[in-house]
């Protein structure tokens, strides 16, 4: 809403129209540079093949990030824009690689590629760099699930030189640190904050679990920490992705009382930035 602009009794009627012809002016301005009301639905297309899939957005909504097949039938990243419509963004010399999550402003696109020895790899993708193999724990193969608002911090799973897989975070300085599992051998990191500092995921060995992870309490058993939310029998199974703040953590587990898998939605209440 404007504010409605009250024009003083004293000032002249030639002046007071060419004010309010300023406003209006003004008004018509401010109003063409708010963005469109109306609801729109976009189509992505392809990249010459018969499906794709989104997997992420920017916070801006004007970048895109999923997979697409290509006219040869192979599963290629893909990075959208409305200006440049969807671009495929290769692989680390094998036939297939899928983008999972992509930075705040869009410019840092991660996910999983394979190499020309078969194996896949986590990846992270800039325009200027192109598509960089992230590496893994010792191990064969990597993925890359989620990245922090300025794409300087990378989540996922790989493989270490025992074979087992195992939720990672990245940086450029530190390289694919192992964070560990809530017991076994396998876990692996699905989302992270804004700042990077906050990451979630899931335990799989045995019963899986959602977990959080940080730097000072290391990785914790959901549903430990908010047991007292939790109705006798029902389970966290999975951390999928977290807010910006670190607030609210979202994925699926099994609510006693329908007798479900369902969704859900975990207010911390707690912030991180």
């Amino acid at each position: 809403m404007f504010a409605t602009v009250s024009v003083h009794s004293t000032m002249g009627k030639g002046a007071a129209r060419r004010w309010r012809a300023l406003w209006l002016a003004w008004v018509v301005v401010a109003w063409a540079a708010l963005p469109s009301l109306a609801q729109q639905l976009i189509w992505l297309g392809t990249l010459g093949g018969d499906e794709s899939l989104a997997n992420a957005v920017s916070a801006d909504g004007s970048v895109v990030v999923g997979w697409a097949r290509n006219a040869a039938g192979q599963q290629r990243a893909f990075r959208w824009t409305a200006a440049r419509g969807m671009q495929d963004l290769g692989t680390l010399g094998g036939s297939g690689s899928v983008a999972y999550g992509v930075s705040a402003d869009g410019s840092v696109v991660v996910g999983g590629a394979r190499n020309a020895a078969g194996k896949d790899r986590a990846f992270r993708w800039t325009a200027v760099g192109g598509m960089r193999d992230l590496g893994t724990l010792g191990g064969w193969e990597s993925e890359a699930s989620g990245v922090s608002a300025d794409g300087s911090v990378v989540v996922g799973e790989a493989w270490n030189a025992a074979g087992q897989r195992r939720a990672f975070r990245w940086t450029a300085a530190r390289g694919m640190q192992d964070l560990g599992t809530l017991d076994g051998d396998w876990s692996a990191a699905t989302g992270v904050s804004a700042d990077g500092s906050v990451v979630v995921g899931y335990n799989a060995a045995g019963r899986p679990r959602a977990f959080r992870w940080t730097a000072a309490g290391g990785m914790e058993d959901l549903n430990i920490t908010y047991a007292h939310l939790l109705t006798d029998g029902s389970e966290l199974l999975e951390a999928n992705a977290i807010s910006p703040d670190g607030r609210y953590i979202v994925g699926r587990g099994y609510n006693a009382a329908t007798g479900r898998i369902e969704a859900f939605l975990l207010d911390t209440r707690r912030t991180w930035r």
